[in-house]
């Protein structure tokens, strides 16, 4: 499978994931970079991030504002100046529903994007739920926003999106070259400080060797994906071009 690398850059692209810190594990540096080359960025995140804790104790209230607070500043990071949306599906328990369904379809034609992405619904053994739920409806989500005839007493217009990148992709083909754009993806990640321990494996009181180790694992997968394509650090998708 020959693997293509750079899409044009969008003037609008609209990211969306299943919960607070997944966009910026799958493609922050993609977003990065583009908005550094002049792109407005949207974000949707489509669940409350409540589960994500493993401290039984944990004010689950308290986790799902400090969540939305960490993923504003994520995107602050990254440097979106688009919208950051939060549709609050709970943690765990998402469904393609068709009142779902509409919701991100009317999103994407107010916003517009000129590229989709979002989690690859047809990953094998995939074992988060929410991630293959959000997948789908990202997918079902674009044909809907597409077709005028979904929809019209909403009374926007049909917008077909140029692309989708998939990201977390069973078969990946395509590589956008992130060189340069590491160091800004891996702050964007810190910020989810909630997460630390449970998804970076960052103690309290860790004395920077933890630290030191994520950062390592993930300049070896932007490394790795790559390799894909031949450049020295990059993100890799699965392309969607007929859209």
């Amino acid at each position: 499978m020959s693997t293509s690398t750079n899409l044009p850059v969008p003037k609008v692209a609209l990211a969306i994931g299943a919960h607070p810190d997944d966009i910026e594990f799958q493609c922050g540096a993609t977003l990065a970079k583009w908005i550094s080359q002049g792109a407005v960025v949207h974000q949707v995140v489509l669940t409350d991030g409540s589960k994500g804790s493993w401290d039984p104790d944990v004010d689950t209230e308290w986790l799902i504002t400090e969540r939305q607070v960490e993923q504003r500043n994520a995107a602050i990071t990254l440097g979106v100046t688009g919208e950051v949306l939060f549709l609050g599906q709970v943690d765990g328990e998402l469904r393609d529903t068709l009142e779902l369904r509409r919701e991100i379809a009317l999103w994407i034609r107010r916003l517009k994007p000129d590229i989709v992405l979002g989690h690859d619904p047809w990953h094998r053994y995939r074992l988060h739920p929410d991630h293959r739920h959000a997948g789908w409806l990202t997918i079902d989500a674009v044909v809907a926003a597409r077709d005028p005839h979904f929809y019209p007493e909403a009374e926007l217009a049909a917008h077909r999106p140029s692309a989708i990148l998939l990201f977390e992709a069973e078969e990946p083909d395509h590589v956008e070259d992130v060189t340069g754009y590491a160091e800004l993806k891996i702050a964007a990640l810190l910020d989810h400080r909630s997460q630390l321990r449970s998804t970076m494996g960052i103690d309290p009181d860790d004395d920077g060797t933890q630290a030191a180790a994520f950062r390592t694992r993930v300049l070896g997968k932007l490394t790795s994906d790559g390799r894909l394509a031949r450049v020295a650090e990059g993100e890799a998708y699965h392309l969607i071009d007929r859209v």
